[in-house]
C-alpha cells in the first residue's frame, strides 16, 4: 500500500537552493565537498539519485516546480518568461484547503503584487521589473553575453549581497519555526525555504571558501580544449556565454570551484540550522523535510559553466527527503521529477491528489521511496538563453535521450557511462534503442510543435520590450539582483 494514502497528515518543510550540481554532496560521493547536513538528512531519510529538473535554468524550473507540470504543459519557457500566479500552484491548493502555506526567499516568480498562492511571502526575490533575463528571448544569431566575466571576476572569498541575502533567508526561517510551528494549527502547515547558493557570484564566506582554496583542486572533466564534447548545440552556449574569455587559466578555474564548494558548504550550514530548530522542537516525527535545487550546474564540465543543457550535473537535481513518509537511509534509482513534489506536498498535507490531479504527471515520492516503479518517461526540456532550438532529455531504463529540434540527438546508457563521456546516437548497434527513446519522446510531445510555441511566445515578449536590439543594448544581467539591490548589467 503506499504509504502516502495512509499515514497521518504531517508538516512540510521544503528546502530549495540554486544551481546546485547534485553530484556535489558528500552522500552522493564527492571527494572533496563537505555537507555534514545533507549527509545526515539523506542518513535519516531517502535520497533520489536520478531525480530531474523540468528544465535546466531558474525561472521555467521553478514555475513548473510550483505548478506540478512539464514546461510545455505550463507555457513559462524562460528566464523572461515567469509564474505570475494566473494557474493553480500546489501552494494555492493547499492555502483555499485551510493550510498555512509561507515562502522565505527566492522565487523567481513574475512580481511581488501578484498572488502566487501563499499564505504569506517573506522577502521574495522575483525577475528584476517584471522582465528578467530579456536578452535569452533572442534565439537565432545568439548574441554574446557578458555575465561570465561577472562570474570569474567575483570568484573568492567574502560576503555577497547574495551571502547576506542567504543569512537573512535562514534567520527568518528560525524565527518563524520558533513562533508559528508550535501554535495551534487546524491543519498541517507549508514552509518554504529558497536559497540562492550555491549560484554565482561565486564569493564564498572566507571560512568555506579557504577550506577549498587551500588543498588541490582535481580540474573538471574534459576541461582541456582538446578533450571537450563537440555537439552543435554545445557550440551554440559557448559561443554565446563566452566563458573562455575570462576563465582563463587553472588559477580561474580554481577559485570558482572553491568559491562554488565553498557556497555549497555555507548553503549545507543553512540546512544544519534548519533541520537544528526542527529537532530542538520535537517536530520530526511530524514533519516532513524535502530538500532540492531547482536544476545544477556545469560547474566547469566540458569547457561550460552554468546551465543550460541536459548532462547529469545540470538536468540532474539533489533531491532528499526525510520524515515520516520515507524509510531512513535509502537510495532510490528510480528516475523521479521536480513534477512529483506537486502530489508528496498535497498528500504529506493530508488532501487528496486524485480531487485536484487535473493532468499533472507527478507521481509522490513518498510512493517511489516505498518501491513504486510507474509507467512513464521522465522529462527536462529548455527552450532559453544561449540555445536556438528546443531541447528535450528523457530517461529509458539506463539510457538517456537528448533530443534537439535542429541537431542531431545524444544518447547515453547511465548504467556504463555515469560521467557521459561516449555518444551512443552514431552506433549502429544502438539505433533500436534510439529509435525507441524516440518514439517515447513523441508520444509525450511534438517536439517541433512546442518549439514553435515557445518561440512565437518569446517572439511576442521581444516586440514588447522593444526588439532584438532594444534588449541586447539593455545587456547581460549575470545573475537578478536581492531584494533592495541594484541591478547592474554587462
Amino acid at each position: 500500500m503506499p504509504i502516502s494514502s495512509a499515514a497521518p497528515a504531517r508538516n512540510v518543510i521544503v528546502i530549495m537552493s540554486d544551481e546546485h550540481n547534485p553530484k556535489v554532496m558528500g552522500c552522493a560521493g564527492h571527494p572533496v565537498v563537505s555537507t555534514p547536513h545533507l549527509d545526515r538528512l539523506a542518513a535519516r531519510g531517502t535520497r533520489f539519485s536520478s531525480a530531474y529538473t523540468t528544465s535546466p535554468v531558474c525561472v521555467p524550473a521553478r514555475a513548473a516546480f510550483a505548478l506540478g507540470k512539464y514546461i510545455h504543459q505550463a507555457g513559462f519557457w524562460d528566464n523572461a518568461d515567469a509564474y505570475d500566479g494566473s494557474q493553480p500552484s500546489w501552494h494555492h491548493v493547499l492555502r483555499e484547503l485551510g493550510h498555512e502555506v509561507v515562502s522565505i526567499g527566492k522565487l523567481h516568480f513574475n512580481r511581488t503584487n501578484e498572488d502566487h498562492g501563499f499564505s504569506q511571502e517573506q522577502i521574495p526575490m522575483h525577475i528584476l521589473d517584471g522582465k528578467g533575463d530579456l536578452m535569452g528571448l533572442v534565439r537565432e544569431d545568439l548574441p554574446r553575453r557578458g555575465g561570465a566575466k561577472k562570474m570569474a571576476a567575483m570568484a573568492g572569498p567574502g560576503e555577497s549581497t547574495y551571502t547576506l541575502y542567504d543569512r537573512e533567508i535562514c534567520a527568518r526561517a528560525q524565527v518563524w519555526l520558533r513562533e508559528n510551528a508550535a501554535r495551534t494549527h487546524d491543519k498541517p502547515w507549508v514552509l518554504f525555504v529558497s536559497f540562492v547558493a550555491p549560484h554565482f557570484p561565486l564569493t564564498a564566506p572566507p571560512e568555506h571558501y579557504y577550506r577549498y582554496f587551500n588543498q588541490k583542486l582535481p580540474m573538471p572533466k574534459l576541461y582541456a580544449k582538446d578533450q571537450r564534447t563537440q555537439h552543435p548545440y554545445l557550440d551554440d552556449y559557448r559561443k554565446s556565454f563566452c566563458y573562455d574569455d575570462y576563465f582563463e587559466n587553472e588559477a580561474d578555474v580554481h577559485r570558482a570551484l572553491s568559491g562554488y564548494f565553498g557556497l555549497v558548504s555555507f548553503f549545507d550550514e543553512h540546512v544544519g540550522k534548519i533541520t537544528s530548530v526542527v529537532a530542538d522542537m520535537g517536530l520530526e516525527e511530524t514533519t516532513d523535510i524535502i530538500y532540492t535545487s531547482d536544476h545544477g550546474d556545469n560547474l566547469g564540465a566540458r569547457g561550460l559553466w552554468g546551465k543550460s543543457t541536459m548532462y547529469e550535473e545540470i538536468a540532474g537535481v539533489p533531491l532528499i527527503a526525510a520524515g515520516p513518509s520515507f524509510p531512513a537511509g535509502k537510495v532510490v534509482a528510480t528516475p523521479c521529477s521536480h513534477v512529483d513534489a506537486y502530489p508528496t506536498i498535497v498528500e504529506a498535507a493530508g488532501e487528496s491528489f486524485d480531487a485536484v490531479r487535473d493532468g499533472h504527471p507527478g507521481v509522490s515520492l513518498a510512493d517511489l521511496a516505498n518501491g513504486a516503479q510507474p509507467e512513464r518517461t521522465v522529462l527536462s526540456e529548455y527552450h532559453g538563453m544561449g540555445s536556438s532550438t528546443g531541447a528535450y532529455m528523457i530517461r529509458v531504463d539506463q539510457y538517456k535521450y537528448v533530443h534537439y529540434v535542429k541537431y542531431p540527438p545524444q544518447l547515453f546508457d547511465l548504467a556504463q557511462d555515469p560521467e557521459e563521456m561516449h555518444d551512443l546516437s552514431q552506433d549502429p548497434a544502438m539505433q533500436p534503442v534510439l529509435a525507441r527513446c524516440r518514439d517515447k519522446l513523441f508520444a509525450m510531445l511534438d517536439p517541433v510543435e512546442v518549439d514553435r510555441r515557445a518561440k512565437a511566445r518569446q517572439a511576442e515578449l521581444l516586440a514588447a520590450n522593444g526588439g532584438r536590439e532594444a534588449v541586447i543594448a539593455r545587456g547581460d544581467l549575470g545573475f537578478t539582483p536581492a531584494p533592495g539591490v541594484v541591478a547592474t548589467f554587462q
